[in-house]
């Protein structure tokens, strides 16, 4: 049976998923955002790729909120609002080079492609390339499809049998990105999975876990957040030097 991505999310909670696999259960308590390793006093400098898009734009405003300085690189600048400490570079993803992305703090990677799915490997190879020995941490949007549904680390949430078929081409894509980081070494890249339930339109609630490589669901049985909270999360990792080299995960609370 086909299942689209909502139905897929409840039927895991009917069937009890997260007891089947052994996953764990989200506190119902708000992630400390306080916490920072970024030094104070200095004005943290961020470039945002792929910045028009909605999760690009999103961060790219979380980001201003919070009084950092962003660059934010589209390939089409009629799509951002010109707006205090923002730049705004016209620049496809595969004409950037390396002289481009230096000086930065930290660089998030946004790039999203329902279509030319091949092309979500292609992006990541050429700026692990470019980026190669660049000090700034590097933030990818990843996807939960890859998530480990086991202790083992042997089965995935995409390996499920309810997965639905129509977001496998986009999670076997987006696990290729993983793939590539994976093997790299001198980048501190963080591979940052979204929820399974991503959703765009909720409010910013403050609540949410930052989470590691097996899925979980919070206390209501759900992997879900907002588009606004995955937000708050991507700039709260940014800042923690504790994540670094390593796939972590988002969901709300």
């Amino acid at each position: 049976m086909k299942l689209s991505r909502r139905k897929f999310i409840q039927s895991t909670a009917i069937l009890g998923i997260a007891g089947i696999f052994g996953l764990n259960i989200a506190e119902a308590t708000s992630k400390d955002a306080s916490r920072t390793n970024f030094n104070k006093g200095a004005t943290m400098k961020i470039a945002v790729l792929a910045a028009s898009g909605r999760v690009g734009k999103l961060i790219t405003n979380e980001a201003l909120s919070k009084g950092y300085v962003v660059s934010a690189f589209v390939r089409d600048s009629k799509k951002l609002t010109p707006k205090p400490n923002l730049s705004i570079i016209q620049k496809d993803i595969f004409s950037l080079n390396a002289n481009d992305l230096q000086g930065f703090n930290v660089i998030i990677d946004c790039f999203g492609e329902w279509k030319e799915l091949s092309l979500h490997k292609k992006h990541i190879q050429h700026l692990v390339k470019i980026l190669a020995g660049n000090k700034a941490k590097f933030l990818v949007v990843g996807g939960a499809g890859s998530l480990y549904m086991d202790k083992t680390h042997t089965t995935r949430l995409m390996d499920t049998p309810n997965f639905p078929a129509e977001y496998m081409g986009v999670a076997n894509a987006t696990a290729e990105v993983l793939g590539v980081l994976r093997k790299v070494s001198d980048i501190n890249w963080v591979y940052v999975c979204p929820p399974a339930e991503f959703v765009f339109d909720a409010p910013k609630s403050g609540k949410y876990k930052i989470i590691g490589e097996e899925f979980e669901v919070n206390n209501k049985g759900e992997s879900k957040a907002s588009y606004a909270d995955y937000a708050s999360a991507m700039l709260e990792i940014a800042r923690d030097s504790q994540y670094s080299k390593q796939r972590v995960g988002v969901i709300g609370l």
